[in-house]
């Protein structure tokens, strides 16, 4: 579904754009398969499935509306909206947009001068669940809502619906002929989901909480009941494609915190869980590799390399007791867990590191670039990923994901891991270390206020310096706690989840000392602090603190040592994950922040808000569209303009390139990784799992006979 209908989190820049290297990099093969671990399901042929059942999916919230274009709509809205409402166009693992036969016959564009037009073949067996055929007049009351131009509808975004000059029927019977006053590369994105015209054509029936549920659908289910807490799903009964092999699908909200719990208590059949709760279900599981076989999914798409073991179920209940014994209620647990399996994926999302460019020392681009500099991705990549058996490579794209066609890394354009260059990069913009700072990083832990610094000394519990390992996983136990957090789904906001881990033997070189070398000269690697006219650079570190956000703050910790080899100190603020996003994030209230972002289908489209220039507003304040770093150049936006309206796929694709060079060379966001999508999923359920960019076939899922 495309970002369309989410709220991203953005990107701009205000400093002067130095001459771009020559870009380098690998790029994916546009035809080729899908990269490892791009999606893991089990699939499996619908005529082996029973044909009936009830799924219970956890969503992290109730959906507050079934209106997937609201404000408000979230990661369930849309869920419920694929399962109910026509997709034009769904996606595959690689996340291209793919024709959805059970409703479209054909789309193409039938001409492009004087004016681009589309025309849209629907399949003439589609109608909506009270008998009404889908048509022209559907595709024109969406359009009338979402184009802009009515506030009675107070929709998130108009992209796309905007540059339509008119809708009507085809020449031919089930034909609806779009005509657009501007060109527009990304017209697929439209008309998914396509609503009923009985909830565009009105304000109030548009805007109306999910609790009046959705009279009319189109999909393989329908809306059954909405309760508190819960979405019920039923087969709709003038579905015309495949039969759906479920009976109901129950949506239930189970916050990420209580996920553990309601596997074990047989609650849910499918979640995205944490990772202490993977770890706990993956050692439920035989250990593979003492049968001389390869652990590893068969599902295309992921990864075939083994993953470290992580013991027996009976081994596990013992290390989550604290016990050599197990206890019966380990026992118990152990055995409720041994029902489900570990799906795992790279996910639609990835997490950067955010510079806030409107004020302080990150205002100074070259200060932007030499905080970039000291930041080494390969190894948070790492730290996160590569104890869940994931590819642990950097992302090196803000606009594209790995394995989507026109993938490239345009990290080169700003340069690698370099502590020299950063230095020489502060020193430029007048930040140098003087030599009352350089005792001071010998003798004291203390700033100029006498506050303690807050990036983490070497101690025994520090999970990057803790020596022990858990008997039954191999894994660092204090950096397992560290990281027992939902790995979330991309959802309405940018979301404060990641996940890290890292065993001792992998210490990256950037992490605190071992225990038994603190001391001997502070912290070892530490540069003197920075300071201009007399003042040190310090900037403000925010990241929520709350218990999902744990591995948030091992990241965010991490990065605040490798600031320290240049001379720049944090401030770690942990403010109220509730409030971290809209009082801090959206509101430019921090110098550094950590958050994830879901990736799109349509960059062109979704990336424009995320990285356009903030334009002065009449009453002289800044308009910053989604643009939360407020970093942004003219040229990045004219690349976005170019590529909006470049109807060739190819060309539209470079120009999208070209904007995310330009990006990485004006520094005010660092991609970091793609977050792991971790599935718990009840044994037997198929065709489902983590699915990564692809789009449930809402119709196959279901239990094996």
């Amino acid at each position: 579904m495309p970002l369309t209908k989410r709220r991203r989190a953005m990107l701009l820049a205000a400093g002067v754009m130095l001459p771009l290297p020559v870009l380098t990099g690998c790029s994916s093969d546009d035809d080729g398969p899908p990269p490892p671990a791009a999606w893991d399901i089990a699939s499996a042929p619908r005529s082996g499935t029973t044909g009936t059942g009830t799924l219970r999916w956890a969503l992290d919230a109730a959906p507050t509306t079934l209106n997937a274009f609201q404000k408000t709509a979230d990661t369930g809205t849309q869920r419920i909206a694929g399962a109910v409402l026509p997709s034009l166009y769904t996606l595959d693992a690689r996340g291209r947009p793919q024709r959805n036969g059970d409703y479209l016959t054909a789309a193409d564009v039938t001409s492009s001068d004087p004016k681009q037009v589309v025309v849209y073949k629907l399949n003439p067996k589609a109608v909506w669940s009270d008998g009404r055929p889908i048509g022209a007049e559907d595709f024109q009351a969406q359009w009338r809502a979402l184009r802009g131009t009515d506030e009675a509808y107070g929709t998130a975004r108009n992209a796309g619906y905007d540059r339509i000059a008119k809708i009507e029927p085809g020449d031919k019977e089930h034909e609806v002929k779009v005509t657009f006053a501007k060109p527009y590369t990304d017209w697929r994105s439209l008309f998914t989901p396509l609503y009923p015209k009985s909830v565009m054509d009105n304000p109030a029936v548009f805007s109306a909480p999910a609790a009046k549920g959705l009279a009319v659908g189109a999909g393989p289910f329908m809306v059954r009941e909405v309760s508190d807490g819960s979405v019920t799903l039923v087969r709709n009964p003038r579905w015309w494609g495949d039969r759906a092999r479920l009976s109901r699908v129950v949506f239930q909200a189970v916050p990420a915190e209580k996920r553990a719990e309601a596997l074990i208590a047989g609650r849910l059949d499918l979640a995205e869980v944490d990772r202490a709760t993977a770890r706990r279900i993956r050692a439920t599981a035989p250990d593979k590799r003492a049968a001389g076989t390869k652990q590893g999914s068969s599902a295309p798409g992921k990864a075939g390399a083994p993953e470290p073991s992580l013991g027996s179920g009976r081994e596990a209940a013992g290390a989550e007791g604290g016990a050599t014994g197990d206890t019966d209620k380990n026992r118990s647990q152990t055995r409720a867990l041994s029902r489900f399996t570990l799906r795992k994926a790279l996910d639609s999302a990835y997490t950067q590191l955010a510079l806030n460019g409107t004020k302080g020392p990150l205002a100074d681009e070259r200060v932007r670039r030499a905080v970039a500099r000291a930041i080494d991705r390969k190894a948070l990549a790492k730290l996160v990923l590569k104890p869940m058996g994931l590819p642990s490579e950097p992302l090196g794209n803000h606009l594209l994901m790995a394995g989507q066609p026109g993938y490239k890394d345009h990290s080169g354009a700003l340069g690698d891991k370099d502590t020299n260059a950063a230095q020489s990069l502060l020193a430029d913009a007048g930040w140098r270390a003087s030599d009352a700072g350089r005792q001071k990083a010998l003798d004291g832990k203390t700033d100029d206020r006498g506050r303690r610094h807050s990036a983490p000394t070497a101690t025994a519990t520090d999970p990057a310096t803790d020596g022990a390992t858990d008997s039954a996983t191999g894994m660092d136990p204090a950096t397992d706690s560290a990281t027992d957090s939902a790995s979330g789904s991309a959802s309405q906001s940018p979301s404060g989840t990641a996940s890290a881990s890292a065993t001792n033997s992998e210490r990256p070189s950037d992490a605190a000392p071992a225990a038994g070398d603190a001391g001997r000269s502070g912290r070892l690697g530490e540069a003197a602090v920075v300071r201009k006219k007399g003042r040190p650079l310090v900037l403000r570190f925010v990241l929520p603190d709350d218990r999902t956000a744990a591995p948030l703050s091992t990241v965010g910790e991490r990065i605040a040592r490798m600031l320290e080899k240049i001379g720049v100190r944090t401030e770690i603020t942990k403010v109220s994950g509730e409030s971290y996003f809209r009082d801090h994030i959206a509101t430019g209230d921090y110098d550094l922040a950590l958050y994830s972002w879901p990736a799109s289908a349509y960059p062109a489209t979704d990336g424009r808000p995320i990285y356009a220039k903030p334009q002065p507003a009449a009453d002289g304040s800044l308009v910053v569209e989604q643009n939360y770093t407020r970093v942004g150049t003219d040229q990045i936006d004219q690349f976005f303009d170019q590529a909006l309206s470049e109807l060739d796929g190819g060309a539209s694709r470079s120009l999208v390139s070209r904007a995310d060079a330009r990006i990485w060379a004006a520094a005010g966001s660092i991609p970091l990784y793609q977050r792991p999508q971790l599935i718990a999923m009840r044994k037997g359920l198929v065709n489902a799992g983590a699915f990564g960019f692809a789009t449930p076939r809402y119709q196959d899922i279901g239990f094996r006979r």
